[in-house]
């Protein structure tokens, strides 16, 4: 029983984190998102270690925060990518 239940959840867990990645897009930005609200999560005060989904059961913290984001209550914004140039050094005048 208890070997089905594990991959019972594996497999939720899987298709929770496919799911975040089709929203995301970024497997980077997916991992920062949920590392950082897992430690809202655990914080255990105030508003934000408040699950934003309803009905989280025996989910732990990074589940919690992936259905958070398959549900779109998590949402995040990509800055503008700006290209860096080198710098070009000035000419000196001979004398």
């Amino acid at each position: 029983m208890i070997r089905l239940r594990n991959t019972l959840e594996s497999a939720l867990n899987a298709e929770l984190t496919k799911k975040a990645l089709e929203k995301v897009g970024n497997p980077n930005v997916l991992v920062n998102m949920i590392s950082r609200r897992v430690r809202q999560l655990n914080s255990g005060g105030g508003a934000a270690s408040r699950p934003l989904v309803a009905d989280t059961g025996a989910l732990g913290a990074a589940d919690i925060a992936l259905r958070e984001i398959v549900e779109e209550k998590m949402a995040f914004e990509m800055p503008e990518l700006v290209e860096l140039t080198r710098p070009v050094a000035k000419k000196r005048k001979k004398h």
